[in-house]
């Protein structure tokens, strides 16, 4: 199956913003009195604005409504990105070195404001034809509606798409859509053994992200629940 589109995750992949959230999340819960525990940012990895500020809400205890926590924890995420953004090494140019031979999206659990400032600053939204947001449809990963929306909007049929992501729940939900997946590891909150065994490749870094890698022609030919091939 020849691949024609690339669809990037965003959060942990093009920027290194999940340790971002995580800070700032937490620091609210702790100023509004909320229950914070070790496991929530992992728990929240991939959900949409609308899921993660029901379980701060609901799980970490804020007593704000959920789109008020939404609306504070994006103003802090814009005005932090503003001071400066944290771009992953090698996420530019991984951009630009695909973007002549395939199509490219981004499908990211963040909000259409936090995407926009990212590709924007970044000097990248012109390469991207499409991008999504989890909040425009009905399920935050690790469903496959995030995923299966860039599709559409690209015009290119989802098994005819790769997808790089870097978490547990970003690759079920690439997987879950039928696309081939290529893992890049989050080193602060590695996905487990099970989660990268759905992936068709898994790379140290985005420097190793080819045009090659993506179309499969240096990957041995397997089935999806086989282990994955280590670049």
């Amino acid at each position: 199956m020849k691949i024609e589109a690339v669809v990037f995750d965003l959060d942990g992949v093009l920027v290194d913003s999940e340790q971002v959230w995580d800070e700032i999340r937490e620091t609210l819960a702790r100023e509004r009195g909320g229950r914070w525990h070790e496991r929530a940012q992992v728990d929240m990895m991939g959900m949409s604005s609308g899921e993660w500020s029901r379980y701060m809400h609901d799980v970490i205890g804020l007593a704000d409504a959920p789109e008020d926590i939404n609306a504070e924890v994006v103003e802090r995420i814009l005005a932090r990105y503003r001071q400066e953004l944290p771009l992953v090494d090698g996420g530019v140019d991984a951009v630009e070195r695909l973007a002549p031979d395939f199509h490219l999206a981004v499908a990211s659990s963040s909000n259409r404001p936090v995407i926009d400032a990212v590709l924007d600053t970044a000097g990248l939204s012109e390469l991207f034809e499409v991008t999504v947001s989890s909040d425009e449809v009905e399920r935050g990963k690790p469903a496959p509606d995030v995923y299966v929306e860039a599709a559409r909007r690209l015009g290119v049929a989802p098994e005819r798409c790769a997808a790089v992501e870097d978490s547990a729940n970003g690759i079920r939900s690439a997987r879950a859509a039928g696309m081939r997946v290529i893992a890049i590891p989050n080193h602060r909150y590695p996905p487990a053994d099970e989660a990268l065994a759905a992936a068709d490749v898994v790379l140290e870094s985005l420097d190793g992200l080819s045009r090659q890698v993506i179309a499969g022609e240096d990957c041995a030919a397997g089935p999806p629940s086989s282990s994955p091939l280590r670049a």
